[in-house]
């Protein structure tokens, strides 16, 4: 992908590519050595490291039976040029069961010649979860996270 897209292009076209089901080739917006970090995953947060475990991430992704398409998309530049806030809900849909459903997002992300090289992303994962019927139960949930 063009590395000449500011920040905010970046971001937009990756999640243009999550509308489109491109999930093959969503990693080429991040660099080889880029950070995902999912702080809200279920049932334990979740940190994805480099451009090959982005790879296999977004595979797996491409065989869950649900479609995404980003709506109300709003990106912030901070004060921080590589720096930009994004929030948007995905409109979905379970392809098995034609189940639909509305989940709220944000990430706050750093792009960096235009690659993607950090973000943490904000997803409500209760509601994706939920609609996969995979939710955990609030008692795993808490066992994993204390500390």
């Amino acid at each position: 992908m063009s590395n000449t897209l500011n920040p905010c292009e970046v971001v937009e076209a990756l999640m243009q590519g999550i509308s489109d089901g491109a999930w093959k080739d969503l990693h080429s917006w991040f660099s080889e050595d880029a950070v995902v970090q999912y702080p809200f995953a279920l049932p334990l947060p979740t940190q994805l490291e480099g451009i090959e475990v982005l790879k296999k991430y977004f595979a797996a992704v491409s065989a869950y039976p649900m479609r995404l398409k980003t709506q109300n998309m709003v990106v912030h530049e901070t004060s921080d040029p590589e720096v930009v806030v994004a929030e948007w809900d995905y409109d979905g849909v379970v392809t098995t069961t034609g189940k639909t459903f509305r989940v709220s997002n944000i990430t706050v992300t750093r792009v960096r010649n235009g690659k993607i090289v950090a973000s943490r992303d904000y997803h409500n994962h209760a509601v994706l979860a939920a609609v996969m019927g995979r939710l955990p139960s609030v008692e795993t949930m808490s066992k994993g996270s204390a500390r």
